[in-house]
């Protein structure tokens, strides 16, 4: 053996056995060195990120709830899709869907979704702020409801209330409150010592003073129970009366009457002359209650029609287009759409909420099958005739104004009775996402001449109001004072004067200036905090009932197949 050899095997020998000894703890009396703890890679983030302008698909976020619903819904049946989430990702699904579906999408600023801890605030800076020309909101139709009252409400299901329709000329002090109308069968109605007529004023609420009391949550619980049961004491002043009333109403479980009367009446000349107060398309049950109505107008042979949507906020389109055809008929509006929906530019040809290629809405000929267990489709009765007298508010608002428009589009005359319409040629899909249904203005409708342009209402073409769409008619006050039907109430018979002599009455009152949403509204207390309508809950209320819609969810917008 070399020495080379020797020195590298003596060398191997000992690194061995000194290995062997250290791993043996042996050896040597200093602590061993320790082995250093490995840095913990920090956790990924799952949470979206906020970047300007930049936009994921609205299905990343769908149905991530901070808290999640388990079960199934009371009235659609239908499983809750909720799975485990964040309000933020509540948020980033806001953000998203309107960028895609909102009408003006351009015209929202794009806000960071972890900018607020609330999605409801978050949604109300969703939408545009600019103006109309006459100056008032482009989009004043942005709100949201719990899922379960916009479900119930728009199955067509009893809802609480006394079942008495409120007519708000002033929503801030002084405020201003009537009865409009009440339902038939309701406790408003009924309750002996306790009803309520049309023209009545509520003057105080609960011991609260309606025209300036500042205790506006006791004035709003009262006027809009929350459960059946509630009793509230309200002191009113009759019409005609100098004597004020104190009546204590029960809040009750209402379900709606969408005719609420109609009459056949006799003009001077002979001619029958058909009357239907309608107060809500909402509803599907509104189908049944129009067929019945138009029903009875077509047996009566009558030769002209008043319709009153004096109170009518609006409701499906699709039940618009029945009643069009059922004052139309075959021949007027043959090859005719009754509304061509409109999305966003983004969405020139397809339904962004449903996938569907783009139609119109139809003049709808037959009833419409809105679930799976409904019964066959039946033809419409129509009374065919060439012009309408339309009753009209600052309540006459969307699927309301819609007839108005599908009807002047197919070449029927309308002839406008009362003040302005509220101006909203716009809808929506009312979309649940965790618990909340937010309705977020989504397209616009034209007629069959292609017009759609009536953003602040229609009037009567004798107004000397500069801003909005002047048709045929009369400008007229609403007659508190005479029941809805009446021949001598103001509105009913200038239609009737009207149907005789092809004028308005000689010597018109003057417009009312009622709750809307126009540039005929009051001016609101300089306090936005007085303002009745400041309550979330009511402004959802009222929101709802000012509306269109197509919706996807409850009830099918188009037909089931026989």
């Amino acid at each position: 053996m070399t020495l080379k050899s020797l020195r590298i095997t003596t060398a191997l020998s000992t690194l061995t056995a000194a290995l062997f000894l250290t791993a043996c703890g042996g050896g040597s009396s200093s602590s061993p060195t320790p082995t250093p703890t490995p840095t913990p890679t920090p956790p990924v983030s799952t949470a979206p990120t906020f970047t300007q302008g930049s936009f994921r698909p609205e299905g990343d976020f769908k149905d991530k709830c901070e808290t999640p619903r388990t079960g199934s819904s009371a009235v659609t049946g239908v499983a809750f899709p909720d799975t485990a989430g964040s309000t933020l990702e509540e948020n980033f699904w806001l953000r998203s869907w309107s960028n895609n579906t909102y009408l003006w999408y351009d015209e929202i600023t794009d806000v960071d979704p972890g900018a607020d801890s609330d999605r409801l605030v978050y949604f109300d800076k969703l939408k545009t702020f600019a103006k109309t020309a006459s100056g008032k909101d482009k989009d004043e139709f942005h709100f949201t409801q719990d899922t379960a009252a916009f479900e119930q409400s728009r199955a067509g299901g009893a809802s609480v209330s006394y079942g008495a329709q409120y007519r708000f000329i002033s929503t801030s002090p002084p405020r201003k409150l009537i009865i409009a109308f009440t339902i038939p069968g309701s406790g408003a109605a009924t309750s002996v010592g306790n009803e309520l007529y049309r023209g009545t004023e509520i003057l105080e609420i609960d011991g609260v003073d309606v025209v300036n009391g500042s205790d506006v949550d006791t004035l709003n619980n009262g006027l809009f129970p929350r459960t059946e049961g509630e009793t509230h004491t309200f002191k009113v002043q009759d019409v005609g009366s100098t004597d004020t009333r104190t009546i204590t109403l029960t809040a009750e479980a209402v379900t709606p009457k969408p005719v609420n009367t109609t009459n056949v009446i006799t003009a001077e000349n002979g001619d029958k002359v058909g009357y239907v107060h309608l107060t809500t398309f909402s509803s599907v049950i509104t189908q049944d209650a129009l067929f019945d109505a138009m029903t009875e107008m077509q047996d009566a042979g009558v030769k002209d029609l008043v319709l009153d949507l004096r109170y009518n906020g609006g409701g499906l389109l699709a039940i618009a287009g029945q009643l069009g055809y059922m004052i139309a008929g075959d021949a007027q509006t043959e090859g005719k759409i009754f509304d061509k929906i409109v999305f966003n530019d983004k969405h020139p040809t397809v339904n962004p909420v449903t996938g569907r290629t783009l139609e119109p809405i139809p003049f709808y000929k037959t009833t419409l099958r809105f679930s799976d267990d409904a019964p066959a489709s039946k033809a419409l009765p129509t009374v065919a005739v060439p012009r309408v007298f339309i009753l009209s508010t600052s309540n006459t608002c969307s699927a309301s104004e819609s007839v108005i428009n599908g009807l002047r589009g197919a070449d029927v005359e309308v002839i406008l009775i009362g003040g302005r319409t509220c101006g909203k040629p716009y809808g929506f899909y009312s979309t649940d996402n965790c618990g909340v249904t937010y309705s977020t203005i989504q397209l616009g409708a034209k007629n069959n001449k292609e017009f759609g342009e009536y953003a602040d209402g229609f009037l009567p073409d004798n107004s000397s109001e500069a801003f909005g769409v002047k048709i045929k008619g009369c400008e007229l006050e609403d007659d508190f004072t005479k029941a809805l039907g009446d021949e001598t109430e103001t509105l009913l018979s200038a239609a009737l004067t009207y149907q005789q002599t092809g004028s308005c009455p000689t010597a018109p009152k003057p417009v009312a200036k009622g709750f809307s949403n126009s540039s005929t509204s009051p001016v609101l207390n300089a306090d936005p905090s007085q303002d009745l309508l400041s309550d979330p809950r009511i402004k959802a209320k009222f929101m709802m009932e000012q509306n269109a819609f197509l919706n996807a969810g409850i009830y099918r917008q188009t037909p089931v197949e026989d």
